[in-house]
């Protein structure tokens, strides 16, 4: 018959570490209140956003630099000084207008009807309007082919989402290819977001090559043309 000392285990037989090992207190753990559970994490900045919001910014500080800098070096005081100074470039005038008016098109750092204003100005009606028509054509083939394979997410943080939301509903209409062809035809829409969207339909890239091929040379003439013979006609020169 057994003890109940039987049960007890001995001193003896304990181990050294569990007899000196003091009784440590057990730490108190304190719920997170309901603030800090829900508390979001902070949002990184989208540096494609940022520079999309940006580019208007640096393309005005670029362009009032471009003008104080051809006052102070007199390329500016007369158009007869400006041809001057686009001849003496060679073909790397025309060159350096074609990539920054193709740019402008993709990425709006400058606003791309400048460009257009500025062509016929720079180069004289007929080279200047064609100059533009190369530059245009080739930054929205090249705005299409981006969308095409990026998606929409890249079109909301270049532009606003509401500009985008607006537009995205010319889509969901059946006359959209109609209606994209006139807006391309006409400067009245802002023919780049809208040349990313038609990227994220179902448009075949045959139709959108033939309307921008055939529609923009409208734009070109009473956009271009039209404008920079207003400008000329009203500048001291």
């Amino acid at each position: 018959m057994s003890t109940t000392t039987d049960t007890i285990p001995r001193l003896g037989s304990l181990p050294p570490a569990a007899i000196d090992a003091p009784t440590r207190p057990v730490a108190a753990t304190r719920p997170a209140s309901p603030t800090e559970a829900a508390a979001p994490a902070p949002a990184r900045r989208d540096p494609l956003r940022l520079a999309a919001q940006l580019s208007p910014l640096l393309g005005l500080g670029l362009s009032i630099a471009l003008v104080w800098w051809g006052l102070e070096s007199g390329v500016l005081q007369s158009l007869g000084n400006l041809q001057v100074f686009i001849d003496s470039l060679g073909a790397w005038g025309p060159v350096a207008f074609l990539i920054a008016s193709a740019a402008s098109v993709v990425f709006p750092i400058v606003p791309a009807g400048l460009l257009v204003i500025a062509g016929p100005v720079l180069f004289g009606p007929i080279e200047g309007t064609v100059y533009n028509y190369l530059a245009v054509c080739a930054g929205s083939l090249l705005n299409f082919t981006i969308a095409r394979h990026v998606g929409l997410g890249l079109i909301e943080r270049m532009f606003r989402p509401r500009t985008v939301e607006k537009f995205l509903g010319w889509t969901r209409s059946g006359h959209f290819t109609r209606a994209f062809a006139l807006a391309i035809a006409l400067p009245i829409a802002p023919d780049d977001l809208l040349c990313y969207i038609a990227g994220t339909t179902r448009m075949r890239w045959r139709t959108y090559v033939l309307i921008i091929l055939l529609c923009k040379p409208w734009a070109m003439i009473a956009y271009g043309l039209g404008v920079s013979a207003l400008v000329l006609r009203f500048l001291p020169w």
